[in-house]
This record gives structure tokens, C-alpha cells and sequence, in this order.
């Protein structure tokens, strides 16, 4: 297994983003070169997303370029000028919610944002992509752990439908232009300095404002949540290690990062209320259109090919986020 190469360049698209800073921040602490793209777009605090970015650029190695993925001339441009080695795709639209009444942002950023790095790495080619999926695209499956091999053509969502398209879109490519492309799987990512539109973090934010949390499908389901140290050790992992053509010439790999423990959503909110220091008012309502009851990772060909499982549990995982949290927002 090759180790982390410093002296490659790295192209890290949704680079103000959650994984994109921590990933970033990761490589440079290493040594790396890395460029980070994004739009800055105001789907969740943009002030977050600036807080992230003073942070990487302290670093010397770091150069920020805002563009949008959706803009096929920024993209080529950023190609041509900085010629990455390593590209790393986190750039999206992303939350399963808001696909059921904004769709346009997921076809523009997810679908055309997508076209758009695969053809600048056929135009200009890398020595490996590696593409954010999501755990969305197993969908309404019963058997558990969701396994790579499973079948995952029943999306229940706009936005796990995009992310299934990117697998197919990536797979195309390797075989036609021989791109050594990888894509991952997320389980449900958390973490200090996480996304605010996700649950946990409005689980948080409404705590300590004394407000009621919404609470879906009564509270009776499954996550298989997954620390944001644990994902970035899985992607650094794989980053150097690009997947050798299979059968069909195409040089194509997915895995599942997660923490290969389903945890019952009750429990996570008990975690959670124990780090705030606060009990949450409740307010329990159906299941919502898009979600799921639960996730589960198999992730045998991630301790297969890396030696490596995801293993931060969420007590320990929920005590770093809190404490920043309280931090952050005084």
C-alpha cells in the first residue's frame, strides 16, 4: 500500500466545506500542496464556511480559489493553470430534504458540477479522482450491512439519485478515458465544525435555546454515524492508492466509509444531551419523504485494502463536538 505522496498536488472541490477543510488541513499538515474550490453558496452560514478557510490559509501550501463546479470555463481554467495529480471531488449540493423542494441546485451541482471535473480530468489527466458518494444511495434496502455489491437502483431521493448518477458517470469514464477513479460512500459525518443543516448540530443549536427538537419517525431509527477524524483517515488511505483495472479495463472502486455501528437515534440524542449539559424539549412527529430507517456500513473492504475501520464512538465523538461547539457559540 503506497503512503500519503507530499511532493503530488491536490485539487480539493467543496473545499470550505466539512470534509473538504478537515481533508485539506490533513495534506497540508503533511506537507502537501493543496488548491481548495468552492462556491461559497449560502445553503447553510456562510461565516462557517469563512471561519474554515482562515484556518487553511495560514498554511503555506494553501491556495483558496472561489468558482462554482456548474461553470465548465472556471473548471478547465483551474486545470490548466494548477495541473493537480490527485483530485478529490466533495463538491455538492447536499441534504436530502432540501432535494424535495430545490431539485435545480442538485442537477446544476451534483450532475453538470460532476460532468464538468470528469472532463477536465479526461482533458487533463490525474492520476486519480476520488468522488463523494453517499450512504443515500442504498435507499429503502432491508438487507443489512449495506454492502458495495448490494443493488442500489431504488434512490428515495432526488439527492441519492444524483450521487448513484455520479457512480455510473465515473464509472464511464475510467472505462473510456482510463481514469483511476474511486468513490465513497459516507455514513452520516459528524464532528466539530460540522455542517449546521444536519441533524445533530439543530439537535444542538436548539438545546441550548431552550427549544423543542423535531424528532422523526416517532425517534425510532438507526444511524450508522461516523466521526469526521475517522472519514478523513479512511480518504487519506485511499488517496494514494488509486484502484487497478478490473476485468473490463476499468479502473473503478467503491467503498463504504462508516462506522460499522448502527446506533438508535434515541441513544444519540441522550450522547448528546449529557455533553450540552441540557435536557431537550421533544416533539415527535412521522417519518419524513427522502429519509430512511436505517444505515449500516459493511466496510470489509476498507479493513481489507487498509488495515483500517472506523472505531470513534459517538460519547467520545459528541464530547469533541460539544466542547466546540459551546465554544463557538459562546
Amino acid at each position: 500500500m503506497n503512503q500519503l505522496d507530499v511532493s503530488k498536488k491536490y485539487l480539493i472541490t467543496g473545499g470550505a466545506g466539512f470534509i473538504g477543510f478537515y481533508l485539506s488541513k490533513a495534506l497540508l499538515e503533511a506537507g502537501a500542496q493543496v488548491t481548495g474550490l468552492d462556491n461559497m453558496n449560502d445553503y447553510y452560514e456562510v461565516s462557517l464556511k469563512e471561519d474554515r478557510l482562515s484556518g487553511l490559509k495560514a498554511y503555506a501550501g494553501y491556495r483558496f480559489v472561489k468558482g462554482d463546479l456548474a461553470d465548465k470555463e472556471t473548471v478547465f481554467r483551474l486545470f490548466e493553470e494548477y495541473r493537480p495529480q490527485v483530485v478529490i471531488n466533495l463538491a455538492a449540493q447536499a441534504g436530502v430534504r432540501y432535494s424535495i423542494d430545490n431539485p435545480d441546485a442538485y442537477i446544476q451541482s451534483n450532475i453538470v458540477g460532476f460532468f464538468h471535473v470528469l472532463e477536465a480530468c479526461r482533458h487533463y489527466p490525474v492520476e486519480h479522482l476520488v468522488f463523494a458518494s453517499s450512504s443515500s444511495v442504498y435507499g429503502g434496502n432491508r438487507k443489512v450491512p449495506f454492502s458495495t455489491m448490494d443493488q442500489v437502483d431504488k434512490p428515495v431521493s432526488l439527492y441519492a439519485a444524483t450521487k448513484k448518477s455520479n457512480e455510473l458517470m465515473a464509472y464511464s469514464y475510467s472505462k473510456l478515458y482510463g481514469i483511476p477513479l474511486t468513490g465513497l460512500r459516507f455514513f452520516t459525518v459528524y464532528g466539530p465544525m460540522g455542517r449546521p443543516d444536519m441533524a445533530y448540530y439543530k439537535f444542538a443549536k436548539k438545546i441550548m435555546a431552550g427549544e423543542p427538537i423535531q424528532i422523526y419517525n416517532q425517534g425510532d431509527m438507526l444511524r450508522d454515524f461516523t466521526y469526521i477524524d475517522d472519514i478523513i483517515t479512511g480518504v487519506v488511505n485511499i488517496l494514494c492508492n488509486p484502484p487497478l483495472p478490473d476485468e473490463n479495463g476499468s479502473a473503478y472502486k467503491i467503498y463504504n466509509i462508516g462506522n460499522n455501528k448502527p446506533e438508535k437515534l434515541m441513544d444519540y440524542i441522550a450522547a448528546l444531551e449529557k455533553c450540552l449539559g441540557r435536557e431537550a424539549r421533544k416533539e415527535f412527529l412521522p417519518m419524513q419523504p427522502g429519509d430512511v430507517y436505517e444505515t449500516y456500513a459493511d466496510v470489509q473492504d476498507l479493513i481489507h485494502d487498509f488495515g483500517f475501520k472506523p472505531s470513534t464512538s459517538i460519547e467520545e465523538g459528541l464530547s469533541r463536538f460539544a466542547e466546540w461547539f459551546l465554544d463557538y457559540y459562546g
